[in-house]
């Protein structure tokens, strides 16, 4: 079977990362799987013309109900969705946006939630098709670079020093866009680290919204210290940095499963979550990481995590366990194998 895949490929982002990996999945069951990018199309038209292109599609998938999902309404192949994070937390309040939605889940074959929470929002505000919502946590593979240079890479932040080793680094992770709020910590943090300039956040992640990286620039560069803004590097240099990092975090406004603490979690690296929805599905505060809603709150508990040694070891041993159990690349694989045979 020949399927057109469409979604959002920013490079470097947990979208692309996680459209290759379903990609993989698909074409190891035998099908052939062609990812396309949502900017590609102005138009459901467009796409339902290329589907009967030759060879034609025979299926299609999206990932996101709004972005992907609206480009799917007039194909006249089967399709299935996979929901994002920002269309049931976000873009549902938009009543334009939330009937579109509406459209394309009575339309989809199947729709996959990565937790049970998203399934239920989105049960809750769209129309109910809960036969059609599968939850399948995404699954995590992580390889950090073996050429990675630590200190080369917080010198090209910005982080200067001859002591750049002693430093603990906070790595804020994210594409760098409204939703992730990235300057969230920013003055709290810039205070923490007058107190104590061992303690730094770097923030580092694809530059998607171009005026809040430059408004991220101007306050990393001239008004608020220890904070500091850092180039997006290659998946396996992320991952290296990650390892070498204190502790990763996250201060999004919304999130449908972030790629980043999984990832973090796998890689054996505590995790600090801004208390959401999103990451209270994954990170069960003071056992696979800490939660906070404050900036306040976020100092409070990072210093936790530095006096006391055991409970860094016991957040970063049961985040390993909760990789191990609930994010395998196996069951991920056998889901998306038997939902899409369903597209046949």
């Amino acid at each position: 079977m020949r399927l057109l895949f469409i979604a959002c490929l920013s490079p470097k982002t947990g979208n692309c990362t996680t459209a290759e990996r379903i990609r993989a999945h698909i074409e190891s069951a035998g099908h052939a799987c062609e990812v396309r990018d949502v900017s590609e199309f102005q138009s459901s038209a467009e796409v339902a013309h290329l589907v009967t292109q030759k060879p034609p599609y025979e299926a299609a998938l999206g990932i996101h109900l709004f972005k992907a999902g609206r480009l799917l309404l007039d194909i006249q192949v089967p399709f299935g969705v996979i929901f994002g994070g920002t269309d049931i937390n976000e873009d549902v309040k938009v009543e334009q946006k939330r009937v579109v939605m509406e459209q394309v889940l009575l339309k989809a074959r199947f729709a996959i939630a990565f937790t049970d929470k998203l399934k239920e929002e989105a049960e809750m505000f769209l129309l109910s098709q809960s036969s059609k919502i599968f939850v399948q946590p995404q699954g995590i593979k992580t390889k950090a670079s073996e050429k990675f240079s630590w200190s080369e890479f917080l010198k090209s932040a910005g982080v200067n020093g001859e002591d750049v080793e002693e430093l603990r680094v906070f790595l804020l992770v994210c594409g760098v866009r409204r939703v992730k709020d990235p300057l969230f910590l920013a003055e709290a943090f810039s205070e923490w680290h007058l107190e104590n300039p061992q303690n730094v956040l770097v923030i580092i992640g694809p530059k998607i919204d171009p005026v809040l990286t430059e408004e991220i620039q101007t306050v990393t560069e001239s008004r608020t210290a220890g904070v500091f803004l850092a180039q997006e590097r290659s998946q396996q240099e992320l991952h290296a940095a990650m390892k070498r990092c204190f502790a990763v975090v996250n201060s999004s406004v919304s999130e449908g499963m972030s790629a980043a603490i999984l990832e973090a979690m796998d890689l054996g690296v505590p995790v600090v979550a801004r208390n959401i929805p999103g990451n209270a599905a994954v990170v069960k505060h003071e056992v696979t990481g800490l939660l906070y809603s404050t900036p306040q709150e976020f100092v409070r508990q990072s210093q936790r995590l530095l006096s006391d040694c055991k409970l860094r070891e016991k957040v970063v041993r049961n985040g390993k366990l909760y990789i191990e159990e609930h994010h395998g690349l196996t069951q991920e694989r056998e889901t998306y194998r038997r939902l899409v045979e369903t597209l046949h």
